[in-house]
């Protein structure tokens, strides 16, 4: 069981970090620079790309309704987060919603309470949604249930340094002890480019 666990972590890493990560430029998220949105955090802020740079981010997608991938991933950052203690608050963790039609600022600013104190919730009307997923190459479609509708969408964490640029992504259920090392490695990447 252990070996084949083991097995597994390294066919992901080949194919997400390692030499069988996808190189194409179109795949790869541009850098915070090279984007242009305008959403609202929380607290009624105005926030951009431009809020990201200076710091390294962590930025997640998701909406307040989703039954599991959401409040695990957010549970999960609100582990890294305390695992990195002081240094948590030399980065920018941000959750944006792409579910605009529910998740009003009021919304995301209950949701993000139930999590580390440094996530912050980002909302906005569909065309914003819309233009910072495309920056982030990530995806998400509404899919109609029958008592509504819920969102399909990229469940990876986005990992940036603090110029901006793309550094890698953290899988969702990654492990702690693989997630945070990237995270630091980011944090003190400097000039470095992808991990």
């Amino acid at each position: 069981m252990v070996v084949a666990v083991a097995f597994m972590l390294v066919v992901g890493w080949w194919q997400v970090d390692g030499p069988g990560a996808e190189t194409s430029d179109s795949a790869r998220p541009l850098a915070l620079s090279g984007m242009d949105f305008d959403l609202i955090d929380h607290e009624g802020n105005d926030v951009g790309p431009y809020t990201l740079l200076g710091r390294p981010s962590l930025v997640f997608f998701g909406f307040t309704y989703c039954p599991d991938v959401c409040p695990t991933t957010l549970a999960d950052i609100s582990g890294w987060l305390d695992e990195l203690g002081a240094d948590a608050g030399r980065l920018n963790t941000v959750f944006i919603t792409v579910d605009p039609e529910r998740d009003t600022v009021a919304a995301m600013d209950e949701y993000v309470g139930y999590f580390h104190e440094a996530i912050r919730g980002w909302a906005g009307p569909l065309l914003e949604i819309e233009r910072v997923v495309a920056g982030f190459r990530a995806s998400f479609e509404k899919v109609p249930t029958s008592d509504g509708y819920t969102i399909n969408h990229t469940a990876s964490v986005f990992l940036f340094d603090a110029e901006g640029r793309f550094v890698t992504t953290i899988d969702y259920h990654e492990p702690r002890e693989f997630a945070v090392p990237k995270i630091r490695r980011a944090m003190g990447a400097g000039g470095e480019g992808a991990t």
